[in-house]
């Protein structure tokens, strides 16, 4: 985050793009050139549109100059969002007909300079008359094409900006990125630079991700920010950053309901904890999850859970045989479970979700179940453990209490296999185990860490039957959590 810049004495200039207004802490200097660059389809044209639409709501004068798309077109993309750009001043500076004919190849003059000069004069002769508050000028490469060199293009932009600038007018230039050669001339001129990718995975949607290369003057928040295109507009979610948000909160413990497991934690969770429940498939670590959201809300809290891997209807059913009654708290409220679709999701909008949820229902339990599914989620993101790290550490300066769940790879007998090492990033680490007895297959549960306080170092059985039930420490065999236990006494 850029903290040491100076800042502006001006009242900012709000682009109406809420996660937009908070990475540039507040929004843009007035009066001011700045670039919106970004491949064709990263959403540059909708981010320009927003910004005049939210200039107009506050009673602005708006104009929009389009060199690469029809009137027509722009109306198209503005009704797909559900807006009315009528209120904008267009000006449309297309290719003429005329243009196209045989004759139109002969002159004295060079192409450049006839059609350069008569753009140029046309948009300044249209700003002069309307005199707009907010400008967009989309986009910049038919301006480079016309002018053919580069000197020429940078002069021809240094006296827009100039004219603009005593005109008092905030612009925005779109720059689609399409000439050969990378072009810093608008980086230089530009008080503000702001970048916007897409990227194609090999499965799922596409991630789009947005960040500030340059804003003279101003404070803002660096590093790329995920962002999506919905009906509506872009919706941006700021990289979070944990530190920004510690509150006071009453320290404490959280209870499970369940006494045995409470014991074998040394007397329950400790809140604004994380805790990792770990173990191969149907050992029980979402029926252990959903034991501690059962049992906060039986004390009035809340609780949210977010679902990789399994429907909301298997949540339910699951629950329900096991005598939780999570439809009746589902229905009021008192617990809030979300099923998300793996290949839909980036890590920041996951974060902003989360975080989103948490404030407006005050939660003190998250469950995210599982750390498997959220890894399929994002699997070409190379930083996903930092990301889950800043949402931890979020969560634990909330006085949330977080659960964890992850599926090891490998069943009875097998040496089990973690997609990938979490178990640092948790204050409390559960480790769940199948093991063989007399010909049943049954479970184990332990606690092999606990960063505050005592846990018991025993090794207990988990029981599903009509209900999830937790037995007497297991002494009569060695090796349970290997998978490979030996009889050592039998009663």
């Amino acid at each position: 985050m850029n903290e040491k810049a100076p800042q502006s004495s001006l009242p900012l200039v709000a682009t109406g793009i809420e996660g937009l207004d908070d990475v540039l802490r507040g929004g843009l200097v007035p009066n001011r050139l700045y670039l919106v660059e970004g491949t064709p389809g990263s959403g540059k044209t909708t981010l320009a549109l927003q910004f005049l639409l939210h200039g107009l709501a506050n009673g602005e004068r708006c104009m929009l100059v389009t060199l690469s798309e029809t009137g027509e077109e722009l109306r198209a993309t503005a009704e797909s969002h559900g807006w009315n750009i009528d209120g904008i001043e267009l000006l449309e500076i297309i290719a003429s007909e005329d243009s196209l004919t045989p004759d139109a190849r002969f002159t004295m003059y060079h192409p450049s300079e006839v059609e350069l000069g008569e753009t140029t004069k046309s948009v300044l002769a249209e700003s002069a008359r309307v005199k707009p508050d907010r400008l967009v000028v989309d986009s910049l490469s038919e301006f480079r094409l016309l002018a053919e060199n580069s000197l020429r293009y940078r002069r021809q932009i240094l006296a827009l900006k100039q004219f603009f600038g005593r005109q008092n007018t905030t612009v925005i230039f779109v720059d689609d990125r399409t000439s050969e050669l990378k072009d810093m001339n608008l980086h230089s001129l530009a008080h503000g630079v702001i970048s916007l990718e897409r990227e194609t995975s090999e499965y799922g949607t596409v991630r789009r991700r947005l960040s500030i290369s340059k804003m003279r003057g101003r404070a803002f928040r660096e590093g790329f920010h995920d962002f999506t295109i919905r009906t509506g507009g872009l919706d941006i979610f700021p990289r979070l950053v944990a530190s920004e948000h510690r509150i006071d909160y009453e320290r404490g413990t959280v209870a499970s309901g369940l006494a045995p497991l409470d014991a074998l934690l040394g007397g329950g969770l400790t809140k604004a904890s994380s805790t990792l429940i770990i173990g191969p498939a149907g050992t029980g670590k979402s029926t252990i999850a959903t034991q501690y959201a059962v049992a906060a809300a039986a004390r009035g809290e809340h609780t949210s859970l977010f679902l990789f891997d399994e429907s909301l209807t298997t949540f339910r059913d699951r629950s329900e045989g096991l005598g939780f009654g999570v439809d009746a708290l589902l229905d009021r409220g008192q617990i809030l479970a979300r099923q998300l679709d793996p290949a839909e999701l980036s890590p920041g909008e996951f974060a902003h979700l989360v975080r989103r949820t948490a404030d407006k229902h005050k939660s003190t339990l998250i469950v995210i179940d599982s750390l498997n599914g959220y890894l399929n989620a994002m699997p070409n993101e190379r930083f996903l453990v930092l990301h889950l790290h800043e949402l931890l550490a979020y969560l634990s300066q909330r006085g949330v209490t977080t659960l964890l769940l992850m599926a090891q790879h490998g069943l009875v007998g097998a040496d089990p296999q973690s997609p990938v090492e979490a178990s640092y990033l948790a204050d409390i680490v559960m480790l769940l185990r199948y093991f063989e007895s007399f010909g049943e297959v049954r479970k184990a549960i332990s606690v092999i860490k606990k960063r505050i306080g005592k846990h018991e170092r025993t090794i207990r059985e988990l029981k599903f039957d009509d209900r999830l039930t937790i037995g007497e420490p297991i002494r009569d065999f060695h090796g349970v959590l290997s998978g490979h236990p030996t009889l050592v006494r039998k009663d």
